[in-house]
């Protein structure tokens, strides 16, 4: 079962703010499925807090999911129609919502788990359409600010032939550069099982200040920290500027997931399949650092554990997004159990679900209409994409 249509169409809703859009794909709910991995159905209240949905359809009025509150950017990716060309030889291009931390808050949702967006758009068509996406997909919007004077990124992907990116960037300043610390909504980040974030937050103030309260806050409330550098090197002033701002807010986050390049910037260069080069990246307070290694797999750091979980088999179309849904796929399971940071073998079966969210996002153009379902996910893990 997919969750998304091979190209959007959109209309202007009489009923939405000026400018805004609605998409006319339909959003699929998948079903209960007696599996570990499957958290509860879910459904938005009145207050965009999702609710656990009893065997006979009705809200548990009892039970609220742990709640994933994502921070930082959102915006529009545009890919290719066709891959191995430069963007200038591109023929057409497919609009598609992106922002690594918006991405996770969609594929969370879509696997059955509680989350929320908090970031800033543009007051434009753009800013209002990816609002939109949010709460179709269940998503909490209500920490989203929107920008009158500043528009909504937009990033064009240049897709090699083997799926892999290059990106070109339009931010000058855009809108998610702007949020200011006045505007977080701290009482949903207090709400928090886990608070995600990445380091392109960090990069230019105000958004830079919003950023360290808002970790500061969820820290403080007792929320787990989940961190994903997303090393996007073309936004910093340089790779100095890079490397110290990404390691920063290091050692105050509980779950870190890197990649082996990342891992290679981070350390000057240093072997990034050396295990003793990752654990130079493990700091004290660490509870999880995670390597991923793209269609190999990923590699897992605890204090008292470390291995390796082989990754699903699947040929490539686009790669964006594919860290992002591995990313909501392990945070859909810690966010329902933390005590899976000490058992290994229930954080292996937990980490071969998010190489599979992974996996199958790369099949598809995109990263949002790419995510996964939970029903997807699991039925890829009984018969394997080949």
């Amino acid at each position: 079962m997919a969750l998304h249509c091979g190209s959007f169409c959109f209309t202007s809703v009489a009923s939405s703010p000026v400018g805004s859009v609605k998409f006319c794909h339909p959003i699929v709910k998948a079903s209960v499925l007696p599996s570990p991995l499957c958290p509860p159905n879910v459904r938005l209240n009145a207050k965009g807090m999702a609710k656990a949905i009893t065997g006979d359809g009705r809200p548990d009025e009892t039970k609220e999911l742990p709640l994933v509150v994502c921070f930082g950017e959102m915006l529009i990716d545009f890919v290719p129609t066709v891959s191995g060309l430069s963007l200038a030889d591109a023929p057409a291009f497919k609009k598609a919502p992106g922002g690594a931390p918006a991405n996770v808050a969609v594929g969370i949702a879509r696997l059955g788990g509680s989350s929320a967006f908090i970031g800033k758009v543009g007051e434009d068509e753009f800013g209002y359409m990816l609002a939109d996406i949010l709460k179709e997909n269940n998503v909490n919007n209500q920490g989203m600010r929107f920008d009158p004077g500043a528009r909504t990124a937009l990033a064009f992907v240049t897709l090699r032939s083997d799926g892999e990116r290059e990106f070109m960037f339009y931010r000058n300043p855009s809108a998610d550069m702007l949020l200011q610390e006045d505007e977080l909504d701290l009482d949903l980040i207090r709400k928090a099982k886990i608070f995600h974030y990445g380091s392109i937050s960090l990069i230019t103030e105000p958004c830079k200040s919003a950023h360290i309260a808002a970790a500061k806050a969820a820290k403080e409330a007792g929320v787990f920290l989940s961190y994903d550098p997303n090393l996007r090197l073309p936004l910093w002033p340089s790779a100095d500027s890079a490397r110290e701002g990404i390691l920063s807010i290091w050692e105050t986050a509980d779950i870190i997931k890197i990649s082996e390049e990342e891992i290679s910037f981070l350390t000057n260069g240093e072997n990034p399949y050396d295990d003793a080069v990752v654990r130079k990246l493990f700091h004290p307070n660490l509870k999880l650092l995670l390597v991923t290694e793209g269609s190999e797999g990923c590699r897992y750091y605890t204090k008292e554990f470390s291995g390796r979980v082989k990754g699903m088999k699947v040929d490539a179309v686009d790669t964006t997004g594919a860290g992002d849904a591995f990313v909501a796929g392990i945070l859909s399971q810690l966010a329902t159990d933390l005590s899976l940071l000490q058992k290994e073998e229930q954080l292996r079966d937990s980490l071969k679900f998010a190489n599979a969210c992974g996996a199958l996002t790369v099949t598809e153009r995109g990263a949002i209409p790419a995510l996964p379902t939970k029903e997807t996910v699991l039925n890829a893990l009984l018969e394997p994409v080949l």
